[in-house]
């Protein structure tokens, strides 16, 4: 976090996409972490050249559920940054027993937190969706034989689960019938992968 508030010339770009898509959402040490920082940069407490008080509110109301959830409805009370919490808090339903601080902020005439109950209400988070296509064209990719999380996610190849693109790389890294991988116990058939993509047509 020390980078985001004093980030290298020439990172800036890359430390963004650390925090906005390397560090999971949910409760592990990590996201406690992120939504430690983003909350204290959105209230306005910590100083980050890279992330206004509105972009760190947002990136919080990113996070599903969790840490993120008191900072957000601690702002629904700063007017600099109530309407971006709650449009946060419009599209998160893992809220459990919080769902009564909203309620609580509500009944006290918080205009932000009534806006968010009559959204959950309309179930604005399902109706904004994009429809659901009426047909799609898709690619199967069938592995044959067995398969399990050690051949689709190799732990000694990437021990996390933010390094998804490490995953990625030695995912089927092992030989088998109808699998020929790039390089033999490395790299997984990776370039055969991306060609499905080309078959699908959406």
């Amino acid at each position: 976090m020390e980078l985001l508030t004093n980030p290298p010339a020439g990172e800036e770009q890359t430390l963004l996409d650390l925090i906005t898509h390397r560090v999971p959402a949910g409760v592990d040490e990590a996201a406690r972490v992120k939504a430690g920082f983003l909350a204290a940069v959105a209230k306005g407490e910590t100083a980050c050249p890279l992330i206004s008080r509105e972009r760190a509110t947002e990136l919080l109301g990113t996070m599903l559920g969790g840490y993120n959830i008191q900072p957000l409805i601690e702002l629904l009370s700063d007017e600099a940054v109530a309407a971006v919490a709650a449009n946060a808090l419009k599209k998160t339903l893992l809220m459990f027993d919080q769902f009564h601080d909203v309620k609580e902020l509500a009944d006290k005439g918080n205009v932000h937190a009534k806006a968010v109950l009559q959204s959950w209400a309309d179930a604005e988070w399902f109706t904004s969706r994009p429809e659901v296509p009426q047909s799609l064209t898709i690619t199967v990719f069938k592995v044959t034989g067995e398969t399990n999380t050690d051949d689709l996610s190799p732990a000694p190849d990437a021990t996390t689960r933010p390094d998804i693109p490490m995953h990625a790389l030695a995912m089927l890294k092992n030989a088998r019938p109808g699998i020929t991988p790039e390089e033999d116990g490395k790299r997984g058939p990776v370039k055969f992968i991306e060609s499905l993509k080309e078959r699908v047509t959406w």
